[in-house]
């Protein structure tokens, strides 16, 4: 046992994990062949939380995982504290690895009045102490200039285009289900040789979708629905509704980040959901439909390209 925590020691890097997504943390750990660093996170009596790191981190480049989800105030507090730990620590370097960053959606200003949290949390983060991010399917690609620190955005398609040509589909059709997710489609119909169709959806409120037309051929076709956020699932299931309408067969659907608010899902004709374990699943949901596609590999490999300074492009092809 010494002999291994003497060897531990050697790394050049250390990885920890908040209390966001353990499993997913133990999981890139394994993928690395190392262990998670021990970290005493408690919350006090007033709620608020106290962080101590119980490695020495003097010198090392270190990476804390933690997904901004589910609980994604507490969630970020509790990275925040724990990079200026690391940072009061003399680690040489401090690498956010966030699988689902929070607050990206509020990317702009749409209406008058409203913040641009994405920005905020960008400006925590560089203030903490951060030198690094690495995220996955940013629901807005341009929050990565919010930073001025590298920003690594993964993508989770490879894993979903193993998955589809395992399950050996033919005829397939890539729908998008709104224009904002159109080059998302568009990028999975190439990796698969399938063609495209877009749902033409209009938003009443943050809850409602209206849809009126599918812009291409489904009937008859396998279809699969591709976003990267299911909140409510509102703009899933009505573009399942309608494709079904259309005459479409069996209907997939890929989505790489799962919140799973409220009744999502429930009461779909997608016949099967394969989602991305960024976000742990809930247990009140209704499992037998959804399929967990672990994208653990491609974080601890995009963690080794940056520990060994090698380019991380060759993570975004599908393989």
């Amino acid at each position: 046992m010494r002999d291994k925590l003497r060897m531990i020691d050697k790394t050049p890097f250390k990885l920890f994990s908040g209390t966001s997504h353990p499993k997913l943390a133990k999981e890139i750990a394994r993928c690395l062949g190392v262990d998670l660093g021990e970290v005493l996170i408690e919350t006090f009596p007033d709620g608020e939380i106290g962080v101590q790191i119980l490695e020495n981190v003097r010198g090392r480049d270190v990476f804390v995982i933690q997904s901004v989800a589910r609980n994604p105030n507490l969630y970020l507090m509790e990275l925040l504290i724990m990079i200026d730990a690391l940072k009061r620590a003399s680690a040489r370097s401090i690498s956010a690895v966030i699988p689902y960053y929070g607050y990206s959606r509020q990317d702009r200003k749409d209406k008058g009045r409203v913040p641009i949290t994405a920005k905020l949390v960008a400006n925590l983060l560089e203030k903490a102490g951060v030198t690094r991010v690495v995220t996955m399917d940013l629901h807005a690609e341009q929050v990565q200039g919010f930073f001025d620190v590298p920003v690594d955005n993964l993508y989770a398609r490879p894993v979903f285009v193993k998955e589809f040509k395992e399950l050996g589909m033919e005829d397939l059709v890539v729908v998008s289900p709104d224009m904002g997710s159109v080059k998302l489609g568009r990028t999975l119909a190439e990796d698969l040789k399938a063609e495209i169709a877009i749902i033409d959806k209009r938003r009443i409120n943050s809850e409602e979708v209206e849809v009126n037309a599918v812009i291409g051929d489904v009937k008859g076709r396998n279809v699969v629905l591709v976003d990267d956020i299911l909140s409510t699932a509102s703009t899933l299931k009505e573009a399942a509704k309608i494709c079904r309408a259309h005459g479409a067969k069996q209907i997939l659907a890929a989505v790489t980040h799962g919140l799973f608010c409220g009744k999502a899902f429930e009461e779909s004709v997608i016949d099967k959901l394969l989602v991305t374990n960024t976000i742990p699943l809930p247990d009140s949901i209704e499992h037998s439909r959804i399929h967990v596609v672990s994208v653990a590999s491609l974080f601890a490999e995009a963690i080794r390209s940056i520990i060994e300074a090698k380019s991380i492009s060759s993570l975004f092809r599908a393989r």
